[in-house]
């Protein structure tokens, strides 16, 4: 059995935007020692070998890295009823046979499309089922702690999102810093089109129609197209929209 990880490491990286920063503090062992005596072990009887433990403090959003996103994320009603939070995914969606649909060549700002969809599909082989959670490679992973990751990449449009949903696909993931096009992009095409719906399309598709979506993999060039499984837990944060995961994927 061979394990890949398909997670970004969780550190502090100036490079990200401000809005989506991560804070690690590492506390010493030593730090530890003073708690104990404040709770009331005398210096005397402390253990000669105990240099306190080691512990850590992070501060993040649940977007910030490798996560997962919940229904809720996307508005609070999905398909006429409350949208769902990231405590209440369903366990057997966490795990399933994944396939990845190669759509590197996309350029950036270049939406993708169900017809890019169709064509990885059938150069990939694979058959979508209900459990296939779906991988989608942009390469852009390769931009991760520079300036440039959340600007730059393709992304999916709200038709293409709502095509793997046709499929029975409803855990599906991207190897980009977000789902849809980057910020700036879709921002400029809805200025410059005068066009209301674009705007975080492929999100709102989760608004009619319920669905899960991981951003911020990595290494899924290290993938076969198929013949592996995914696993994704995310932690169970209640009422959250989201939550980071360790996503790996498993070749046997």
């Amino acid at each position: 059995m061979k394990v890949i990880d398909l997670s970004k490491p969780v550190r502090h990286n100036s490079a990200d935007p401000f809005f989506m920063r991560v804070s690690v503090k590492h506390k010493p062992h030593k730090a530890a020692r003073l708690l104990v005596w404040i709770l009331g072990l005398p210096w005397r009887l402390f253990p000669r070998d105990f240099v306190g433990w080691a512990d850590d403090t992070i501060r993040m959003g649940v977007h910030a890295t490798t996560h997962i996103d919940a229904p809720w994320h996307y508005g609070p009603v999905s398909a006429g009823a409350r949208a769902q939070t990231i405590d209440e995914m369903p366990l057997e969606r966490c795990v399933g046979p994944g396939v990845v649909l190669d759509l590197s060549h996309k350029d950036d700002d270049d939406p993708i499309t169900v017809a890019d969809l169709v064509a990885a599909l059938a150069r990939n082989g694979a058959t979508l089922t209900e459990q296939t959670i779906v991988l989608i490679r942009t390469g852009r992973d390769a931009l991760i702690d520079t300036r440039d990751y959340w600007q730059r990449g393709t992304g999916m449009s709200a038709a293409a999102t709502e095509w793997l949903i046709d499929q029975g696909v409803t855990v599906m993931g991207i190897d980009q810093w977000g789902w849809d096009l980057p910020f700036r992009a879709q921002i400029a095409k809805s200025r410059a089109t005068g066009d209301a719906t674009l705007f975080w399309e492929a999100h709102r598709v989760g608004q009619r129609r319920p669905y899960w979506h991981m951003e911020q993999l990595v290494n899924l060039a290290a993938l076969p197209p198929h013949g592996f499984e995914v696993a994704v837990f995310p932690l169970k944060i209640v009422g959250a929209s989201a939550a980071p995961a360790r996503v790996v994927a498993i070749l046997r």
